[in-house]
């Protein structure tokens, strides 16, 4: 088991290097509360914005404190209305920039469009369109968490650092999950690498639900097929008779492993980077884990120009 807890003389991660302006987007009430815990143990005041709609629905920002020549860092997490999170951002970026602030970095647990990074049919790859929009703003350097792909860091100019939530996780799981030695971790697909990950470092049993309907990750809606069907023989040449390919026929949904009379841990504990609470009421079983201190202490680090390895330690590749 890891953790990323500060050592004993970084326990209350107080500044020491003055110039830090901590802003918070008006997406949500959970945006907010994240940002207080942020700024509690920083030991630093929320910088002074107010972020509202016009009536026709417009967003409209008003820095109220200088930012010039500081350290700006704008806290984001998404909203359901999530184009409204994104120009919140964006807008915030922009009218730091124009104050003249030293840096900004955006940090932004959960990034939005994020699955959509890959071409799909006529599609196109909205998460590099947003990269280029933060960038084109004044983003100087993106805090976020748990990536859907780690490839999406390359569509940036600038610095990401992509945390990760997983020993937070972990620990829960350690510490209130009764015997969860008799524990097996279910993923939804035999590529769930993560919850493989998961498993090695709990030293757990796997098991893989068979069958279930696939999302866009399917070849059959890759950048492959972008070309349109031919559908008239005529329009083919004659020599060229490509095969057709077969297609896929989902089975029923099964579980292949082993888990009669263990406990199935899947999807319960989730962090406090995005809005859940409708769904804590309508699923108990649901609990949010607090993951303020990695995120209060990346931008500590940042802030002092000091290392960020310390919050990767024993990090592997499929965490």
């Amino acid at each position: 088991m890891f953790c990323v807890a500060p050592p004993e003389s970084e326990a209350k991660m107080n500044i020491t290097k003055g110039g830090l302006v901590l802003f918070s987007a008006n997406s949500n009430s959970s945006c907010m509360e994240l940002s207080k815990k942020i700024a509690e143990r920083l030991g630093v005041e929320m910088g002074k914005v107010q972020v509202y709609q016009e009536p026709d629905r417009e967003t409209r920002v008003q820095i109220q404190e200088s930012v010039r020549g500081k350290d700006v860092f704008i806290i984001q997490t998404v909203s359901k209305d999530v184009n409204t999170t994104i120009m919140e951002l964006l807008i915030m970026v922009y009218a730091c920039k124009t104050s003249c602030a030293k840096s900004i970095i955006g940090v932004v647990p959960y990034f939005p469009y994020s699955k959509q990074c890959k071409m799909r049919k006529r599609g196109s790859i909205v998460s590099k369109l947003l990269a280029s929009m933060m960038c084109k703003a004044g983003l100087t350097h993106l805090i976020t968490m748990d990536l859907h792909q780690k490839e999406i860091q390359g569509f940036f100019n600038i610095p990401v650092d992509n945390l990760r939530a997983s020993p937070f996780l972990l620990q829960y799981i350690q510490e209130e999950i009764p015997d969860y030695r008799n524990a097996v971790i279910v993923a939804k697909s035999a590529s769930a690498k993560r919850a493989q990950s998961f498993a090695e470092r709990l030293r757990l049993g796997i098991a893989v639900i068979h069958g279930e309907a696939q999302d866009a990750e399917s070849d059959l809606v890759d950048g492959r097929h972008s070309p349109p069907m031919v559908r008239s023989a005529a329009a083919i040449h004659p020599s060229l008779e490509i095969p057709m390919l077969i297609p896929k026929e989902k089975p029923p949904i099964t579980v292949v492993g082993d888990v009669g009379g263990r406990i199935a841990i899947i999807v319960v504990v989730v962090t406090n980077t995005i809005p859940h609470e409708i769904q804590k009421l309508q699923c108990p079983k649901i609990k949010t884990v607090d993951i303020s201190m990695t995120l209060s202490e990346a931008i500590r680090r940042i802030h002092n120009g000091e290392s960020m390895s310390y919050l990767f330690r024993n990090i592997g590749l499929d965490d």
